[in-house]
């Protein structure tokens, strides 16, 4: 396993994260299947684990918190939040209101007094920057939080929040996860240059494209990976963005074998190789599932590997950018860009 600084907080982790979406109802994971995992994660070299309150209504929470009892110091444990906890209207977004209140909800799921890195989920374009940063520097100053980041910000305003932080001598987010594969490659046009200018750590995830990289995704093959269940049309190949990854996988497929690689290794090979990029978020959800990720740990990708990936997708292309889910909040409601 390699280890690599988190932006400049000189805080070590390992460049393959744990990322806990899978554990509960979503991946249909128990107690004893998620303390399995983070078990053999930890003895894998694995020394950070991402979570959020939203996965599965705050179950990855309690099962995290379970799965790392007795170890705690030797975790770098992330959470995040803004996204709708229930129906309530003020269950969500980054306002100061709604972030003290479930800070302390996701402590007590975790059963810890402090998280390493808080991650705002999704910019909330309701409240201002001035607002959630001054929240987040008080709960870091109470030492409930170590550290704070951003997820799946748009480049504009990853550069805001930093200038904004400036203005108001607050504390400044020091990391952002975005999403990162060789099949969505548009981060390295805005968002890992941004990262890189402000010296961010970068947790990216879905690096293996929702498992289009798994090497299960192939050309006359039935599609049974666990996302395909709840999100069918991300892999339905009549739709022209799903055709194209498949065209993509397929000739990746060929890269792999030439050089000796399992796609797995190929897929998080690429996105560990990118000087703005920390650690590479895994979610697998069976012991068989982390040991294929944990084997591309140091995988490193000569140059002709490299040149030949950015053949079949150019640098900074997206083949599905919406899936992405970091469009500005007008491109989707229409009542947003309308007087």
């Amino acid at each position: 396993m390699q280890y690599r600084t988190l932006g400049r907080t000189g805080v070590q982790v390992s460049s393959l994260a744990l990322g806990a979406m899978n554990f509960g109802t979503m991946g249909r994971t128990t107690q004893d299947e998620v303390t399995a995992l983070v078990d053999a994660a930890v003895e894998g070299g694995i020394n950070l684990i991402d979570t959020a309150d939203v996965y599965s209504g705050g179950e990855s929470e309690e099962l995290v918190g379970k799965a790392i009892a007795g170890r705690r110091d030797d975790i770098v444990l992330a959470t995040k939040a803004s996204l709708p906890m229930g129906d309530e209207r003020n269950h969500q977004g980054s306002s100061r209101r709604w972030l003290v209140t479930e800070l302390d909800n996701s402590l007590r799921r975790l059963g810890v007094d402090h998280v390493d890195l808080y991650q705002i989920h999704r910019w909330d374009p309701r409240t201002s920057d001035e607002e959630t940063l001054s929240a987040l520097t008080d709960l870091q100053r109470a030492g409930k939080i170590r550290y704070f980041g951003s997820s799946t910000f748009p480049a504009y305003r990853i550069a805001q929040a930093q200038s904004a932080a400036r203005e108001h001598h607050l504390g400044r987010y020091v990391t952002e996860q975005p999403s990162y594969s060789i099949l969505q490659r548009g981060a390295e046009s805005h968002v890992l240059p941004v990262t890189e200018q402000y010296g961010l750590g970068v947790l990216v995830w879905s690096p293996l494209a929702s498992g289009w990289l798994s090497g299960a995704i192939r050309e006359g093959r039935t599609v049974t990976t666990s996302r395909s269940a709840f999100l069918p049309q991300r892999f339905d190949t009549a739709v022209p963005a799903n055709r194209a990854k498949l065209d993509a996988v397929e000739q990746l497929a060929k890269v792999a074998d030439e050089a000796g690689l399992t796609m797995i290794q190929l897929a998080l090979g690429f996105v560990t190789a990118h000087p703005a990029v920390t650690s590479a978020l895994i979610g697998p959800r069976t012991l068989d599932h982390l040991h294929s990720q944990l084997a591309a740990a140091d995988t490193v990708l000569t140059a002709d590997v490299l040149d030949a990936i950015d053949t079949i997708v150019a640098p900074g292309v997206d083949l599905a950018a919406h899936e992405k889910n970091d469009a500005p909040p007008a491109l989707l409601d229409p009542a947003l860009r309308r007087r």
